[in-house]
């Protein structure tokens, strides 16, 4: 069960109101998450055996956080927009958003080289946010957190999926994705200021330096392959190299704007799955307002199918209110038909309603409930 960490008083803001722990615990159990520990970064580290001189030091907050067990299957949930959304919601305090589908004048565009990418990362989506601020260091710093949590949950340590996030403003669309012989891929990563590696050094690199030792993990996935996936743009400069690190071209910084976003993947599903996910936290600082892409796959030189992504549509999903009752153990009364549906737009299940000729719920899925499987 993974943890989202969040500070307490970030939390209650968002929420707009305070609780005691006990009122919060409570509130954690009837939504279904469960309030894990109560710390603080520099309660942490004195646990792990940092003596107070090297607090001190360090200026570890003493900022009291919530660690909160989520479901595994709740991505929605491992951020501070997703949770402090998702708990108003389930307060009644808004409704679940409507994600809006913004045409440019023209859409960017993702021309996959499938003639090169099957053998090793097959998959693309992308997606544009227009207007968002990193200006406030907690935006970032959840941003990052946001790709982490994925990264290491359904992303599987990045090797079904691999998130690459970028300042749209540095590139120069459209943009391809294709493997390149690992030793003629050269460009300046992230972890670097200016200096320019070459693919397989650079991964000789992350698996020795210690100030690298975070990316030590994801090398052997390509490490082998005579080919490494690579992202460029029209000017051929490197975005990513998936699923290892992203260009220091354009890396996001607080000035940052428009946003670019990639998921290269070895499962398109799982792809799609994260790719939603992170446009559906963040479009909040965009007025939910998101802009397609258009991903090409190419093979053998002629174009084999178009994704435009993301994929944002909610889906409908039917269930026979008697089957609900016997599941949860309620009786007609105990779960009347107004009540049931009043209970699924708590848990963004929105809009909600009863045909009471077929004793049949509809409601409608958001894409960022991928837990929502069946009936």
């Amino acid at each position: 069960m993974p943890t989202v960490t969040l500070d307490r008083d970030h939390l209650y803001e968002r929420l707009g109101r305070t609780y005691t722990q006990d009122e919060f615990d409570h509130l954690c159990f009837e939504f279904g998450v469960e309030l894990d520990d109560v710390t603080s970064a520099w309660q942490r580290a004195k646990d792990m055996g940092m003596d107070d001189a090297a607090l001190e030091a360090k200026g570890l907050s003493k900022s009291v956080e919530y660690a909160i067990d989520v479901p595994a299957n709740r991505y929605d949930l491992l951020c501070m927009e997703g949770m402090a959304r998702a708990l108003r919601i389930f307060l009644g305090d808004e409704e679940t958003p409507a994600f809006e589908i913004v045409e440019p004048a023209r859409r960017l565009r993702m021309v996959v080289d499938s003639d090169t990418c099957d053998a090793i990362r097959p998959f693309c989506c992308c997606a544009v946010l227009r207007g968002v601020s990193f200006e406030d260091p907690r935006v970032y710093k959840s941003f990052i957190d946001l790709q982490d949590k994925l990264h290491q949950n359904i992303c599987r340590r990045r090797t079904l999926v691999a998130i690459g996030t970028h300042d749209l403003a540095t590139l120069s669309p459209d943009f391809s994705y294709s493997a390149e012989p690992r030793d003629a891929v050269e460009f300046v990563p992230l972890t670097e200021e200016t200096k320019a590696w070459t693919g397989r050094a650079l991964l000789d690199h992350y698996k020795t330096a210690p100030e690298c030792k975070h990316l030590k993990p994801y090398a052997p996935i390509i490490y082998d392959a005579p080919n490494y996936p690579v992202i460029r743009d029209a000017k051929k400069v490197v975005l990513s190299m998936p699923p290892i690190i992203n260009g220091r071209h354009s890396r996001i910084q607080p000035h940052t704007k428009d946003v670019f976003i990639e998921c290269t993947a070895t499962d398109e599903t799982k792809a799609n799955v994260v790719c939603n996910t992170v446009v559906a936290m963040f479009s909040e600082y965009c007025g939910f307002r998101v802009e397609p892409v258009d991903v090409e796959y190419v093979k053998h030189g002629k174009t084999t199918r178009v994704e435009t992504t993301p994929q944002l549509a909610p889906r409908t999903m039917t269930a026979a209110l008697k089957d609900v009752r016997g599941v949860v153990g309620l009786g007609d009364a105990e779960l009347p038909p107004a009540a049931a549906c009043a209970l699924a737009e708590k848990m963004q299940l929105a809009p909600a309603t009863y045909d009471a000729a077929t004793d049949e719920v509809t409601v409608a899925v958001p894409c960022m409930r991928s837990d929502i499987l069946h009936a």
